[in-house]
């Protein structure tokens, strides 16, 4: 007799392995967001590109004028305007909010504060403030009238009321008072997160070494932080060149010495009904807002380095 032997060897199932089920899987939680995104990020911010070249008042058929809007907004005053307002309005509520945020972090994470977890909830409540509200709010604080809360405080020094609402400085002054009381608690969280990361060692050490407060906060925190720094400036400086529900409804309307350049687009997207030169100016906000994250982009390896 012959006998056959026979191997049998494993057949493998057809269909997706366990890891590429569970990657699968995972794509497809995440993919709602990346839905969302495409549709109502990518594709507008695409077609703002597009649109910037033709003229559409919304409705009729687009026609496409080359370089034309662009021409238009570059040769308006009041363009130039609202990126001088942005800019000093940027700089008046964004400046004074990093430093104060910073020392307020600091004041949180010392071992003198009782009631931390307090201040830190009052110190975030103006932030997950509605914008309107907050607008509405500091329109009645800085109030043009005499007996207004601000203007009533002047008096007591003998300082004479000033017109908040339809004064060139201002106007730029109480909303960025009212940008600095939104960001300030929400720009000290997140800096107290940055030092709660620091080790205390080095503190500890500093102080055998006879370091004073000051010097430990110049030589430890500020060096440490330079990351967290460096996150807050770039956020916050996008999001200053991006001001538009404060000036719009703190009562000066489209007024000269308030209006924002994302003002400046919406009044002529929605009030004048030009989508191409409203879709010029966002894309030169865009190139704006690349200048600027690259001047703090280069300004904080020059800093990095020379830290080093």
């Amino acid at each position: 007799m012959v006998s056959h032997n026979h191997t049998h060897t494993a057949v493998r199932p057809k269909g997706l392995s366990d890891k590429k089920k569970t990657a699968l899987a995972g794509y497809l939680f995440i993919s709602p967001f990346f839905l969302l995104f495409a549709v109502f990020g990518v594709f507008p911010m695409l077609f703002s590109f597009y649109l910037a070249f033709q003229k559409w008042n919304g409705f009729g058929e687009m026609t496409f004028v080359g370089f034309k809007n662009f021409s238009l907004i570059f040769t308006d005053p009041l363009f130039w305007k609202s990126i001088y307002n942005t800019i000093i309005i940027g700089l008046l509520g964004t400046g004074p909010q990093l430093i104060a945020a910073l020392i307020l972090a600091v004041a949180l994470n010392s071992v003198i504060v009782k009631f931390k977890s307090v201040f830190r909830v009052a110190y975030f409540v103006p932030n997950v403030t509605s914008i309107v509200a907050v607008a509405i709010v500091f329109t009645v604080l800085f109030s043009e009238q005499e007996a207004g809360l601000v203007n009533a405080t002047l008096n007591l020094f003998g300082i004479s009321p000033v017109s908040w609402q339809t004064s060139e400085w201002g106007a730029k002054i109480a909303i960025a008072t009212m940008i600095f009381w939104r960001w300030v608690g929400y720009n000290s969280i997140i800096f107290l997160a940055g030092l709660q990361s620091i080790p205390k060692d080095l503190y500890e050490a500093a102080e055998i070494d006879g370091a004073k407060k000051w010097q430990q906060f110049l030589f430890i925190t500020v060096p440490m932080l330079k990351p967290i720094i460096v996150f807050v400036v770039f956020t916050a400086t996008i999001g200053s060149l991006q001001i538009f529900a404060e000036p719009l409804i703190f009562g000066s309307g489209f007024r000269e010495e308030s209006m924002t350049i994302v003002l400046y687009l919406w009044r002529e997207a929605f009030t004048n009904n030009a989508f191409g030169t409203a879709s010029a100016t966002a894309v030169s906000l865009f190139l704006l807002i690349i200048v600027f994250t690259t001047i703090n982009f280069f300004a904080s390896n020059r800093l990095d380095k020379s830290g080093k």
